[in-house]
């Protein structure tokens, strides 16, 4: 059997793994977008205690293999509490993903201006609505594109959850090849769905980041048939009578 028979016939099993592997990576990002707010929250805070807590946080996820990090999660809870598979790694990636999320958020507020933020107190704005207004929307633009790289390598980090026994794309492809013995070939297909995906991750985001960026495209200067002065700029009409009149004179 040919590597596009095998594509086709085992098509169905993969697209259901898929759908797993979406689903895993969305709980898991939902869970990590929270507490990686709380742990930018925690650095930035005023109160030592607090951000040194969430540095030695953050310091000990990103110095950690995350396949360790899901083993500990993952027998630890178990000798606690009976937790599926498919949860452990969710946590597992949501803890990972949050300390490096945590880092992109407090980059993003600190891109911010602080003459921003002072001239919106100053308009009368409290922090909440500061933050809510004008904050967060520029933080956002600013962290959309880190994020949205982030969003991809979680996607891909997902394949380590195969290691604790849940059935998403890659220990699919363990699967199949441990049945047929053609592991090129299983291999081969699991690397084109995750291709697939990591595509229509990145259009998605780009088109975000181009609808988001609408107002930093630079307007095209005025033709000098329009009145437009020196610099490119359209001139009011009333200016542009006085200038005739001053011509005529």
């Amino acid at each position: 059997m040919s590597f596009f028979d095998r594509l086709v016939d085992y098509a169905p099993l993969f697209l259901e793994a898929s759908w797993v592997t979406l689903r895993l990576t969305f709980v898991a990002l939902l869970i990590a977008m929270v507490l990686g707010g709380v742990i930018a929250w925690m650095v930035m805070s005023k109160f030592g205690p607090l951000r040194w807590l969430a540095t030695a946080y953050i310091g000990v996820i990103r110095g950690t293999p995350l396949i360790a990090q899901i083993f500990v999660l993952y027998f630890g809870i178990a000798e606690i509490v009976k937790m599926p598979a498919f949860w452990a790694g969710a946590l597992a990636l949501a803890a990972h993903n949050s300390a490096y999320i945590a880092e992109i958020f407090r980059s993003g507020f600190q891109a911010v201006p602080k003459g921003l933020v002072e001239a919106s107190r100053s308009l009368g704005m409290g922090r909440a609505k500061t933050l809510r207004r004008v904050q967060a929307p520029l933080a956002l633009r600013t962290t959309l594109p880190v994020l949205g790289n982030q969003y991809i390598i979680a996607v891909k980090d997902s394949s380590l959850v195969s290691f604790i026994g849940m059935t998403e794309l890659f220990q699919t492809s363990r699967n199949l090849q441990a049945q047929n013995y053609e592991p090129l070939q299983m291999y081969l297909m699991v690397s084109i769905y995750y291709l697939v995906i990591v595509l229509i991750l990145t259009y998605v985001v780009h088109r975000i980041e181009h609808s988001l960026s609408k107002h930093r495209r630079p307007v095209e200067p005025a033709s000098s048939d329009d009145g437009a002065s020196g610099d490119g700029l359209k001139l009011p009409t009333w200016v542009k009578w006085r200038q005739s009149e001053g011509g005529r004179a």
